[in-house]
């Protein structure tokens, strides 16, 4: 956490300054929103920091609390949206869900920053009424854990899980998707255990695995090579259990496998497969697990059930289809077909009977258990339908065909091929969707892949002399181990360099283009590629703690996270298949009673069935054509597709509801320094009003600014080192009671002496004597688009230095692009109005706000949102956080702090301009497929359920068999996986390609 002084200096001047320099670790962004405070309340005099206000500060830093509202008034989704989208724009509000039906509304909240009676304040200002029910401190020990869960097949399985698992006591939240095929449930530890959640999984009818329990510590599976006695099980479990850090050890002797809870700061890999070994004199043989994914592990499995599935269908089905279909046209097999057995039974019949039996109730089966599953817990899903319509048609057939095999006069007329062709149909719809999706994650298996599979380890003896080198597998690297990077090779893990200077290149993490200097001290990032030199890397962060590894959850869990189109989707399907049985059941009792009244005449009916068959057919088409699936899969798909593309473009958005907003965004608000300028400035000329040597007054100055991480402070300590002889070494005379001025600047005493840096405010404030000829000097400045610093010694102006911040490339043509987009730029600066006009004429802006502090870009935000535009913020710095969280899409600079990635919902990660236009032309193209997708989920559906039910068959006599309908249902989930895979081909709006061009420059 940042100290709460060197937050006031941040803040100063509505800059900021790069969290690179305060940690050595990379931090990449998270889901949750939490505002960091900014106040100096844990400071004491002087800007000294108290520890123990600073440790309070902290811990209420962290609460949350949870009000639960009730509000009168609303009366339909739009309410609801209305009311959620007031209670988000306030800040300290962490999370808001509101319940149309219930009248309730229940709020995520920081106490710190916000009060009960502001959120209520804030429901009522948007047209409601509303109460406070009851409210609930977050216990700080709440945690997320990730199930990988199998056995869904459509949105209603999602459901029933989610409701089982809400009504569970400790669950806060639960979050299930179906096209990840994983569950993230935030619960509380005291109250419930992961291994209780996944038995109320277990007890929903569906199979959970653990990926992770959401506790800081790891989970490793060893294999173990050996004769696994009961003896060495209980050495083995022991030792293991004796390792500090080692939280608890699972052996399966069937698997030969051991899973290891641990923490990495304590103990590793290295030293459990070495316990191992000793303990067993050499008995067991220790290795990490093969390392396939859980949930890519199940997908295999159930392309190749699928696969294997269909494949034997066919064996049964291809020749039903053919006794019924092909072969009563061929002389000779038609009357060996049609020989009586047992009476009226024929051959054909039998051979029927025999062969759609086992595809019915063998291969057929994960239909009746599916069925079963869902109906036990009092809801519906694709297998009811599917089992429903599929016995219909059997037992039909099978009664049929008993009664021939009964009676010497009754002809039978079977379905058998509906039941088996509709199951081969459906089988082989499930494989090529399963297919399909396993494509949507590929975004997250290339970040894997950035990982080396190998490093070298390097062994020091007591001396600190290199002893040995060993190859060993990445995987097994601790903290604090030295790895060994050739020329070439990628970087094992994150840790700072220890010896040797090389460049790396970063791109594929931080999509900076140009390799990055390293040397000793430098930070690198697991996965980069080491270019020319050799670096000895000490390892910081490991497994789960990595960079990458940090980026990868993101996407996960913006792969999770639904966006809120897909609620009406949610809400539709939850009636579905109720609907369709209705339906179905009411189209084969219309059909008829027509035929039993002869309300048609008997040309309709084919010469192969009478009325009621021709009424059971009808009846069985309508269940099997509607599809729950694609309406399911029509909004998570594309989300998936499209937050995978984003990641491997350097734009990393936080889920749907991000998606969602962005391609709505009209108005897009730009801090200036490190977001429109590149936040490096540099000292580029000195105006002295008194007589005084300038070694001098840059050693004024600079010993006043070298407290601050601000990047003014920055630019004015470099260039104090022109002035010393050995400038890697100089040394700045010490600086007592320092004080940072939010937006304005810093005090202290240099040398006896009162030093102020800042701003024409500050001095006026402190009422120091500011004459014309400094007005006109900043002026001048301004209207240069520089920033004029002042510097005043023991109450007098002594200088102006002019810092100049340059345009970041391409900026100009960034802000054109955006108007051809009908996307209107604003800029809201901490900066004076000269500077800030200058830089705004210079990029094409014509609305600029400068002067602002934190909370006043805030209430800009607000303001054009009260206006009817929908605001996107694009900001890097801490004083950008309020703004990002109060705008309807945050877009923060990955180069920026970790507060202000935190607070956003978009990471630029490259940190260039025009991914701001990449970001919400993709969110646009995301959800133009979205709406494909409903088109086809519903377009089927709404198309097909009536031909289905034979509305046009009175005036085309054309008719729909239940195995095509079966055909189209299947194909409908299919084709919408294949609209959102189309999303991989996203290219990047041509105007970019043309601002790419324009940075390159020759040497």
């Amino acid at each position: 956490m940042v100290n709460a002084g060197l937050l006031m200096s941040c803040l100063r001047g509505g800059e900021l300054f790069h969290s690179r320099n305060l940690s050595p670790r990379p931090h990449y962004p998270s889901m949750p929103k939490c505002p960091k405070r900014k106040s100096a309340e844990a400071t004491g005099e002087a800007g000294n920091v108290d520890p123990e206000a600073m440790k309070e500060a902290a811990e209420e830093e962290e609460e949350k609390k949870v009000a639960l509202f009730s509000v009168f008034g609303m009366t339909c989704a739009a309410c609801a949206g209305s009311v959620e989208k007031a209670i988000k724009r306030l800040p300290g509000i962490h999370d808001a869900a509101v319940d149309v039906l219930n009248d309730r509304a229940q709020v995520i909240f920081y106490p710190a920053f916000i009060k009960e009676d502001t959120i209520r304040e804030s429901i009522e200002d948007a047209g409601f009424e509303a109460a406070l029910l009851k409210e609930e401190m977050k216990e700080r020990s709440a945690l997320t854990c990730r199930l990988h869960i199998k056995g869904m097949t459509c949105t209603s399985c999602s459901r029933t899980i989610k409701s089982a698992l809400g009504a569970v006591p400790g669950v806060q939240k639960a979050i299930v998707a179906l096209t990840t095929e994983e569950a993230e449930i935030r619960y509380d530890p005291m109250i419930i255990s992961v291994n209780r959640l996944m038995e109320t999984v277990e007890d929903a009818g569906f199979e959970a695995i653990l990926i992770t329990t959401g506790e800081d510590i790891n989970r490793v599976e060893l294999e173990i090579e050996g004769t696994f006695s009961t003896r060495y099980i209980s050495m083995v479990k022991n030792s293991l259990e004796a390792l500090p850090g080692v939280h608890n050890t699972d052996i399966d002797a069937v698997l030969h496998k051991i899973t290891i809870s641990y923490k990495p700061d304590q103990t590793g890999l290295r030293n459990f497969i070495e316990i191992i070994e000793s303990t067993t004199s050499g008995h067991l043989k220790a290795s990490i697990y093969p390392e396939v994914r859980g949930k890519e592990l199940h997908r295999n499995d159930e392309i190749k059930q699928y696969h294997r599935s269909f494949l034997l269908s066919l064996i049964f089905t291809i020749p039903v289809f053919l006794t019924s279909m092909v072969f009563m046209y061929i002389p000779g097999i038609a009357e060996i077909l049609d020989k009586k057995i047992v009476n009226m039974l024929s051959v054909g019949e039998f051979l029927r009977w025999i062969l759609s039996t086992p595809v019915q109730f063998v291969i057929g089966q994960r239909f009746y258990v599916g069925s079963y599953k869902a109906l036990r817990h009092g809801s519906a899903n694709m297998d009811v339908l599917i089992a429903l319509g599929t016995n219909a048609a059997y037992f039909y057939s099978l009664y049929s065909v008993l009664r021939a095999a009964t009676s010497e006069n009754f002809r039978a007329i079977d379905f058998f091929e509906t039941s088996s062709m509709l199951i081969s149909f459906i089988l082989l719809g499930k494989y090529l969707e399963i297919l399909a999706k396993g494509k949507t994650s590929e975004a997250i298996a290339k970040l894997m892949d950035l990982a080396p599979g190998t490093a070298i380890l390097l062994g020091f003896d007591s001396e600190g002399s290199l002893v040995s080198e060993t190859e060993i597998d990445s995987r097994l690297i601790q903290k604090n181990d030295v790895i060994k990077v050739m020329p070439g090779g990628k970087v094992a893990s994150d840790g700072f360099v220890i010896w040797g200077q090389s460049h790396v290149n970063e791109s594929m993490i931080t999509g900076e283009s140009r390799p990055v200097a390293k040397r000793r001290g430098d930070i690198v990032i697991g996965g980069t590629v080491n270019e020319n030199g050799v670096l000895h890397i000490r390892a910081t962060h490991v497994g789960s703690e990595s960079a990458l590894a940090q980026i990868v959850r993101l996407v996960e869990s913006a792969q999770m996270a639904k966006a809120p189109v897909q609620k009406l989707a949610d809400r539709i399907s939850k009636y579905f298949v109720p609907l369709v049985i209705a339906l179905s059941f009411l189209t084969w009792l219309i059909w008829f009673l027509a035929g039993k009244f002869n309300s048609y005449p008997n040309s309709w009916i084919p010469t192969s069935m009478d009325s009621f068959q021709l009424a059971l057919q009808f009846g069985i088409s309508v269940m099997v054509i509607a599809c729950p699936c694609a309406l399911g899969l029509a909004t998570p798909t594309a989300v998936m597709v499209g937050t995978g593309v984003g990641a491997s473009q350097g734009v990393l958005i936080k889920g749907g509801q991000a998606l969602e907003s962005a391609h709505k965004v009209n108005c897009i608000v730009f801090d200036k320094t490190g977001t429109l300028t590149t936040g490096k400035p540099v000292v580029v000329r000195t105006r002295l009003l008194k007589n005084i040597a300038l070694c001098d007054f840059y050693e004024y100055a600079a010993a006043a600014e070298v407290n601050s991480e601000h990047p003014l402070a920055k630019a004015i300590v470099q260039y104090a080192k022109r002035f010393s002889v050995e400038e890697e070494n100089y040394v700045l005379p010490e600086a007592l009671d320092f004080t940072a001025i939010t937006g304005h600047g810093v005090k202290a005493s240099v040398r006896n002496k009162e030093v102020m840096v800042g701003n024409k405010s500050l001095m006026l404030e402190s009422g120091i004597n500011f004459p014309v000829e400094a007005s006109e000097i900043l002026t001048d400045i301004e209207r240069n688009a520089q920033t004029g610093i002042i510097v005043s010694i023991n109450g007098e102006a002594t200088g102006i230095i002019v810092v100049s911040d340059p345009l970041k490339p391409g900026a100009r043509e960034v802000i054109s692009l955006l108007s051809s987009m009908k996307i209107k730029s604003i800029m809201v600066t901490g900066d004076n109005w000269g500077t800030a006009n200058a830089i705004a004429g210079e990029v094409g802006i014509d609305t600029v706000v400068a002067e602002a502090k934190p909370d006043q870009k805030a209430e800009k935000i607000k303001e054009l949102q009260m206006s009817g535009l929908t605001v996107a913020m694009v900001g890097d710095g801490i004083n950008d956080s309020p703004a990002l969280v109060s705008a309807d899409v945050g877009m923060a600079i990955g180069a920026g702090t970790d507060i202000a990635i935190e607070a956003a919902d978009i990471v630029l990660m490259k940190s260039n301009l025009e991914d701001v236009i990449t970001a919400i032309d993709l969110s646009r193209k995301t959800f133009f497929r979205i709406r494909m997708n409903y088109v086809w989920a519903f377009g089927y559906n709404i198309i097909g359920i009536p031909i289905a039910a034979g509305v046009i068959f009175p005036f085309t006599r054309f008719r729909l068999p239940p195995w095509v309908a079966g055909a189209a249902m299947a194909a409908s989930s299919v084709s919408v996986v294949c609209c959102s895979l189309l999303l991989k081909n996203y290219t990047r709006p041509k105007g970019l390609e043309t601002i790419q061009m324009s940075q390159v420059i020759v040497k």
